[in-house]
């Protein structure tokens, strides 16, 4: 059957019996109204498991909706030169917004399927004699722009969920940079589905590419890879955090790797993994503070673990940083005794030479050796490496400028 003979009903004629014969149905119609959406209403009870869960208020709200569809098609066959029925505004028009999250598009597809089952199967009783055929065809026309009606109620609704949660996303992100701790970063991040700990930042530059569709990028990156994710830009600078699972925050370099290559150009920094949501704060803040100062080491991997820019970020004025280092570093060293960080303050100051610094300390190469391996196991800092000598420098430097106090 073509779209033109569902368009042309016996209705649509010149034969004045054909009006009658309408006319009649109607009245039918119009006194089955009520039972109508009874029944569509119970058979869906009947049949429909997810139906029998629902919520009181959300049965009620699906059974004005089923309600209002019957009427609405009821006035539709009454005037066929109305042309295409509005169901958009006369049927979903009725229920709230918020229903569209709580039954989904397939579900909504077998109540209309329902609906229709249920006034199909009393067409023999709801039809004048003679009947029959032009309501099943008025009934055919009408399920076909219920289904293109429903399409676009979910499809408006997806777009505003759309744009709700990008707004959303960049609102708890600039929360996360601004230190925001409150309850209400749980209570977003539940609206977006957010269930996964510990949780890493990645932070980067935009370059010239489109924000939006960096920002799509990410988060379907990340979302075939089973993370969460959250994403905002601001002005320049990109920020992602990601959920990611145990194994994944054992190595977040790791993890951060295959979003990498979505970013401009420039460093990619990774913050330290953190237990979860709430306390993502810390790593978002590492992130962009070491994307701030990833410019004083244009050689950093990428993407580069922001601890290991501590110190560029302490000399950018990161307290952080600071307290870090001297935490970390100098502390431990100065616990252990004046031997170890004299060496290393000696052989930092002799262009790392062994045979230089055993000589001022009067000690043997070895006893130098033994040392400086004493004080990368303290510190995680190798005094050999030109990284490591570099990071010690600072600590040793902030920890005594702490002192002066």
């Amino acid at each position: 059957m073509t779209t033109d003979s569902l368009d042309r009903t016996p209705a649509d004629g010149p034969d004045g019996d054909c009006e009658a014969v309408r006319a009649a149905t109607v009245l039918r119609l119009e006194r089955a109204m009520g039972a109508l959406g009874t029944a569509a209403v119970a058979r869906m009870e009947q049949r429909l498991f997810w139906f029998r869960e629902m919520s009181a208020e959300d049965r009620s709200w699906v059974g004005l909706v089923a309600q209002s569809g019957v009427a609405a098609f009821v006035d539709w066959f009454k005037n066929p030169g109305r042309g295409r029925p509005a169901i958009a505004v006369e049927v979903f028009g009725t229920a709230p917004r918020e229903l569209t999250r709580s039954v989904s598009l397939q579900q909504t597809v077998e109540m209309v399927r329902v609906v229709i089952d249920v006034v199909e199967n009393q067409v023999g009783e709801l039809a004048a004699p003679g009947g029959e055929q032009q309501l099943r065809e008025a009934m055919l026309r009408y399920s076909r722009e219920v289904a293109f009606s429903t399409a676009r109620v979910y499809a408006r609704a997806a777009e505003a969920r759309g744009a709700w949660d990008a707004r959303l996303e960049a609102l708890i992100v600039d929360a996360l940079l601004h230190g925001d701790r409150e309850e209400g970063l749980q209570t977003w991040s539940a609206s977006l589905g957010w269930s996964h700990t510990p949780v890493i930042a990645i932070a980067g530059l935009l370059g010239d590419q489109d924000a939006e569709e960096v920002l799509a990028d990410l988060r379907a990156l990340a979302r075939r890879a089973g993370h969460d994710v959250l994403a905002g830009v601001q002005g320049e600078r990109v920020v992602v955090v990601v959920g990611v699972n145990e194994g994944d925050a054992a190595d977040p370099v790791a993890a951060a790797g295959p979003l990498e290559g979505l970013f401009g150009p420039g460093a990619v920094v990774v913050g330290p993994p953190v237990t979860d949501l709430q306390a993502a704060s810390r790593s978002a803040r590492a992130a962009v503070d070491g994307l701030r100062a990833a410019r004083a080491w244009p050689d950093a991997p990428r993407p580069v673990p922001a601890e290991d820019l501590l110190p560029e970020r302490a000399l950018d004025g990161d307290e952080a940083a600071r307290r870090k280092l001297i935490e970390d570093v100098y502390l431990p060293l100065r616990g252990a005794g004046s031997p170890l960080l004299d060496t290393l303050t000696v052989y930092l100051e002799h262009a790392s030479s062994l045979e230089s610094t055993a000589r001022m300390l009067f000690v043997h190469p070895n006893t130098v050796r033994y040392r400086l391996s004493r004080v990368a196991e303290l510190t995680g800092f190798t005094p050999s490496d030109g990284r490591g000598s570099f990071a010690l420098r600072v600590a040793v430097t902030l920890g005594r400028l702490a002192e002066r106090g």
